[in-house]
């Protein structure tokens, strides 16, 4: 991916702030476990700094875990949303490139889903100026469980549709590519979970993905009614089960 098709697909989600909130999917609480067990601390009362918040689905699972937690988001739109949908949560505008945040002054930093558009050469050197000692940098993404039969089918239409390699976009969650400085000693976790939605909730919930958001309307529609056909024939009750395996890694500072 070039650096403007990057910047675009990080941008990309601001025109779709509302779609996004009502339709992505959260984390499981089993996450919040898993989080705490790396990094050894708990999220109760933990002051917690939430990068990439956008519409705040992670930030209010962590505010709802007891956590003191502060927004961090660079976009407009998605900044609207979050104050909208979060009014007692405080926000800051930011990037993880720049944090706007003092030294020594977080337990926790957040990045769901957001870390990949940060630039790791500057994201990491921050993330270790603002964490305080034996604080944690937990990272993670929900992605599409692909040994389920009916999510890898769809998966590959859109490759094939996008032009695109679903599978890799996988693999590239990990260690290296987090922190290819080596700075950092990250722990990987898996947390498997789903959801059943409505096929309508489910299309919505794709369509809010940088790949459709930045292919224009035409595109992107035309992909989902087609996508909306197949998903009809195997789902004829209306409902599909999501099923996300969300990959966590924790970085800790040294005590």
């Amino acid at each position: 991916m070039t650096a403007s098709s990057h910047a675009t697909r990080a941008q990309s989600f601001n025109a779709a702030a509302a779609q996004y909130a009502a339709n992505r999917p959260s984390y499981p609480p089993a996450l919040c476990d898993a989080i705490e067990d790396l990094a050894g601390h708990p999220l109760t009362g933990a002051g917690v700094a939430d990068i990439g918040a956008g519409t705040g689905i992670a930030t209010a699972l962590l505010h709802a875990r007891g956590a003191d937690v502060v927004a961090v988001e660079p976009g407009d739109g998605m900044a609207a949303q979050f104050r909208r949908a979060h009014p007692d949560i405080p926000i800051i505008r930011g990037d993880g490139n720049t944090l706007p945040l003092t030294t020594s002054s977080a337990d926790f930093l957040t990045y769901a889903q957001s870390w990949h558009w940060t630039d790791p050469a500057q994201a990491v050197p921050e993330a270790l100026r603002v964490l305080r000692p034996g604080g944690a940098l937990a990272l993670w993404w929900n992605t599409e469980a692909l040994d389920v039969s009916w999510i890898a089918e769809a998966a590959d239409r859109i490759a094939r549709y996008f032009d695109v390699n679903v599978q890799a976009e996988k693999q590239s969650v990990n260690a290296r590519v987090a922190d290819p400085t080596g700075r950092l000693d990250f722990v990987r976790r898996q947390v498997r979970w789903s959801r059943r939605v409505p096929i309508d909730t489910h299309l919505a919930n794709i369509g809010s993905h940088s790949i459709f958001l930045v292919q224009g309307e035409e595109a992107a529609a035309a992909f989902l009614a087609e996508e909306r056909d197949h998903l009809t024939r195997a789902f004829p009750d209306g409902i599909v089960e999501e099923v996300y395996d969300v990959i966590l890694l924790v970085a800790t500072t040294p005590a």
